[in-house]
């Protein structure tokens, strides 16, 4: 097997972060007017102003500590090597 730098968690829990982050920029577009001078409120309703940021945040969060996770298999093969 080869060595890599990250174990198989870390790649699942960065995906699970991408798709958090793909999720809030998704729920951030939208509410735009229809033409040049009509103004649209949509742009202010909670989904776009709270809502997608926590969750984008929660991603962004998430990749973090998908890069920081220790591999579980680190601690068994450095064991193994000695």
């Amino acid at each position: 097997m080869k060595d890599f730098a990250f174990g198989k968690e870390n790649f699942i829990v960065i995906a699970v972060a991408v798709v958090l982050i793909i999720i809030g920029f998704a729920l951030m577009s939208g509410g735009g007017a229809k033409d040049d001078v009509s103004f649209n409120p949509a742009i202010f309703n909670n989904q776009r102003i709270v809502v997608a940021p926590i969750i984008t945040v929660l991603g962004f969060a998430l990749v973090i500590y998908g890069i920081i996770r220790k591999p579980k298999d680190a601690d068994n093969q450095i064991a193994e090597k000695n």
